[in-house]
């Protein structure tokens, strides 16, 4: 049953698709885990997360999910996640706990970096952000520091270079039906960084449709 999403904690759009999964569930009522996968842009990219880029699709999405909490930067530059990779390999580690486990560490991170400005490169951040999910914070950190789970972040990636998935968010139904940033349609002025993206589509109605797919599974 579950919905599986693929997608980087740092991507402003796939933060915006989880936080609404998770919001649009709990309306409907649906019982449906979410799985989540590793798409980490910084090894597809090559480069570190790029403050300037996430600020602006920061500023163009906070709007359609002000509840989140949603804020640019706000601590000293130098304490900005250049990587998220020990929180993806995190999240990867936490479905020993269970599914639902690795569901909110996955938002506990997220809200920890769009909202707290928590440098969530480093491992106590992680492990702070596991208490606060209900972890077994112990279980977690050794799964850590045994590297347990750091393979199949590398796997996550080279499935996606492979054509598994095509973007952050890319969200699947457990029937097939898949979606890259379901119900977004945006595009970008000017330039990349220094530009902005625009929001040209918002169609919640797209993650509830994803959603009974699965629940009907």
């Amino acid at each position: 049953m579950a919905i599986t999403v693929w997608s980087d904690i740092a991507c402003p759009w796939a933060t915006l698709t989880v936080w609404r999964l998770h919001a649009r569930r709990a309306a409907l009522g649906l019982d449906v885990p979410i799985e989540h996968r590793a798409f980490p842009l910084e090894l597809v990219n090559e480069r570190p997360h790029s403050r300037a880029l996430l600020d602006a699709e920061i500023e163009a999405i906070a709007p359609l999910a002000p509840e989140a909490g949603w804020r640019p930067w706000w601590r000293a530059p130098s304490a900005y996640p250049v990587s998220t990779l020990l929180a993806l390999e995190a999240v990867a580690a936490a479905k020993a706990q269970g599914l639902d486990a690795s569901e909110r560490l996955d938002l506990a991170l997220r809200q920890a970096f769009f909202r707290d400005a928590r440098c969530i490169t480093l491992r106590h951040e992680v492990l702070n952000a596991a208490a606060s999910a209900g972890l077994d914070v112990a279980a977690l950190a050794a799964a850590l520091d045994d590297g347990t789970a750091r393979r199949a972040v590398i796997e996550d990636w080279q499935a996606g270079a492979d054509g598994a998935a095509k973007g952050s968010p890319h969200v699947f139904a457990p029937d097939g039906y898949d979606a890259v940033n379901p119900g977004i349609e945006q595009h970008w002025e000017g330039p990349k960084p220094g530009g902005r993206p625009v929001l040209d589509r918002d169609d919640t109605t797209a993650l509830d449709d994803l959603l009974r797919r699965a629940a009907a599974t």
